[in-house]
């Protein structure tokens, strides 16, 4: 899901623009077609009148103007969009997102996540991993069908005290015959920086990438 200020009129323009630029190619194409073929054609003893000679030459330079107008509206529109991408993007620093994913940072003594469970479980187990998928907490959660939070307050399950780093949380649901019931992971945290340098915007949690394509709710 992308999250940005472009409109669908901004793809409107630039589709607008790209169909123009491709009408202007085929009229020169067509009108230098058939230049050259009444040249090839005419009449030796009976040749074409210079004045509407040059009246074509100025129509096809003039084609020529329009074309490569055409082309620099096109960079113009490009360069608007990434701008207006990048700027959109900006807006998410310092802002709580919701996204898909199960890492996320270590922030304030807290990480947080959301998950969903397809059906009622019989039992739910959370475990969370740091960046080396060395486990360093795990506990039961909740197991009514739906949507659940999660915090973990870095306190690991041998006592010690996580401060920083990543960390992901893998959600193990099963049903009372013991059969896997499917589950969504989301995380939850502050954006610390966005990187616009990319195709499309990257929000920074932490040390945590995420595209903002991915974001699926801001607070």
């Amino acid at each position: 899901m992308q999250v940005d200020s472009l409109s669908s009129s901004t793809v409107t323009t630039t589709s607008s623009a790209k169909s123009s630029s491709a009408s202007l190619a085929g009229s020169y194409q067509s009108f230098l077609t058939l230049l050259l073929k009444q040249l090839e054609v005419q009449d030796p003893t009976n040749p074409v009148d210079t004045a509407q000679y040059t009246s074509q030459l100025v129509q096809l330079s003039s084609l020529e103007q329009q074309m490569s107008m055409s082309d620099k509206l096109d960079e113009l529109t490009s360069a608007v969009q990434a701008l207006g991408t990048g700027s959109s993007a900006l807006g998410y620093l310092g802002r709580t997102v919701t996204a898909e994913g199960d890492t996320t940072a270590l922030q304030n003594g807290a990480a947080n996540w959301e998950y969903s469970l397809n059906s009622e479980a019989a039992s739910v187990t959370l475990t969370v991993r740091d960046e080396d998928g060395a486990i360093v907490y795990q506990d039961s959660g909740a197991t009514g069908q739906g949507s659940h939070s999660f915090t973990w307050d870095g306190t690991g399950r041998d006592g010690a005290v996580h401060t920083s780093g990543t960390y992901s949380l893998t959600v193990t649901a099963l049903d009372s015959s013991k059969a896997a019931i499917a589950t969504e992971t989301r995380i939850k945290g502050t954006v610390t920086s966005v990187d616009t340098s990319g195709t499309s915007a990257a929000l920074g949690i932490g040390d945590v990438s995420v595209p903002a394509d991915d974001v699926l709710s801001l607070s």
